[in-house]
């Protein structure tokens, strides 16, 4: 599976570079979590704009395992860049109510900064 990886302090974007999600490319993507996961990046988005195909919601189970890195981690997993084709399939599948899927990046990023801004405030009040 061909994507880019966009590394920042707080998160890191992967964004697909090809236009079929299927069985024979979510391995690597699965990797991929498992190694920025084990980099110290809790909080990952997912660009799905370029993808266009996906047939199977088995295809699309590949994304539970970066949900559940970055949640057993206390990061935020967010799909974004979703087109109605796979917005279907995730529905289908019920997905759509275990991950974080918002429509642009811009939104992703802002999710991720409030969540740490909220753990932050969160920490401090705690220790006082």
């Amino acid at each position: 599976m061909k994507f880019a990886v966009d590394k920042h302090e707080k998160y890191v974007v992967i964004k697909l570079k090809e236009s079929k999600f299927t069985n024979n490319n979510t391995p690597k993507l699965k990797s991929e979590f498992i190694l920025l996961n084990a980099e110290g990046y809790h909080n990952i988005v997912l660009d799905l704009s370029a993808v266009k195909e996906c047939n199977d919601s088995q295809d699309l189970s590949s994304l539970l395992v970066g949900d559940r890195l970055c949640k057993n981690t206390q990061g935020l997993f967010i799909v974004t860049g979703v087109n109605n084709t796979v917005a279907k399939i995730l529905e289908m599948s019920n997905l759509d109510q275990s991950l974080t899927i918002v429509k642009r990046l811009v939104e992703a990023t802002d999710l991720i900064f409030m969540d740490e801004i909220e753990k932050e405030l969160l920490g401090r009040v705690e220790r006082d």
